[in-house]
C-alpha cells in the first residue's frame, strides 16, 4: 500500500489535490482512498489530507498511517507541524519553499537525515494560476519523485478530472503549473 500525508492549510487545495490525485489513480485501475483531518474549519487553518492507493480492497479507514510521502504544501507548517510523524526510514518528503535546500536543513536540522525534495509551489502557483494554491504543483513534483504515472499520462487524466469543474483556461493554467513543478522539483 502506498500512503500520502498532505500538510497544508485549509484554502491551499490539498484536500482537491488529494481527492483529484485518487481519482487518477483510480482510472488505472488501483484501489483508493482520500480523506482529510480539519482543526478548525476557517481558512488559513492548519490541516491535513490523505491519500491511500493498493492493488487490494483498502480496509484501513483510520487516519493513521506510515507515510510513504509527506507533502508540505505550506512553507511554514515545515517548522509548526510534526511533519515527521509515524515516518518510516524511507519516507520522502516534498516541500514547498523559497529556499535551497541547504537553507532549508540549515533551519530545520531534523531534515538531515531524510530524502528531501523541495520546489517552490507558491511561486509557481502565483505565476500560473495568479492564486497562492500549491496543490496542482505539488501534484507535478510527486508524479516526478514517485514515477507512479508518467507526466503525460498524468496530466491526461488530471485534465478530465479538471474538466469536471473548470474553465478550460484554468484547466490549461493548472497543466502548466504540474508541468513546471514536475520540472523544478529538485
Amino acid at each position: 500500500m502506498l500512503e500520502i500525508r498532505w500538510h497544508s492549510r485549509a484554502g491551499q487545495g490539498a484536500v482537491t489535490g488529494a481527492k483529484g490525485l485518487a481519482d487518477v489513480i483510480a482510472g488505472i485501475g488501483k484501489e483508493v482512498q482520500a480523506f482529510a483531518t480539519y482543526g478548525s474549519a476557517k481558512r488559513g487553518a492548519t490541516m491535513a489530507a490523505f491519500d491511500r492507493f493498493d492493488d487490494s480492497p483498502i480496509l484501513n479507514h483510520e487516519k493513521y498511517m506510515e507515510p510513504d510521502y509527506v507533502l508540505v504544501i505550506d512553507p511554514g507548517l515545515t517548522f509548526i507541524a510534526d511533519i515527521f510523524e509515524n515516518e518510516k526510514p524511507t519516507t520522502k518528503y516534498i516541500i514547498t519553499t523559497h529556499l535551497t535546500k541547504d537553507e532549508l536543513i540549515a533551519k530545520k536540522p531534523e531534515l538531515k537525515t531524510k530524502e528531501v525534495y523541495i520546489v517552490d509551489c507558491i511561486k509557481i502557483s502565483l505565476d500560473t494560476l495568479g492564486k497562492p494554491i500549491p496543490n496542482a504543483p505539488m501534484l507535478g513534483a510527486f508524479i516526478k519523485i514517485s514515477n507512479i504515472l508518467g507526466i503525460e499520462e498524468f496530466k491526461s487524466a488530471f485534465k478530465k478530472v479538471l474538466g469536471k469543474k473548470l474553465p478550460q483556461q484554468v484547466i490549461d493554467a493548472n497543466m502548466f503549473a504540474i508541468q513546471r513543478a514536475y520540472d523544478e522539483v529538485k
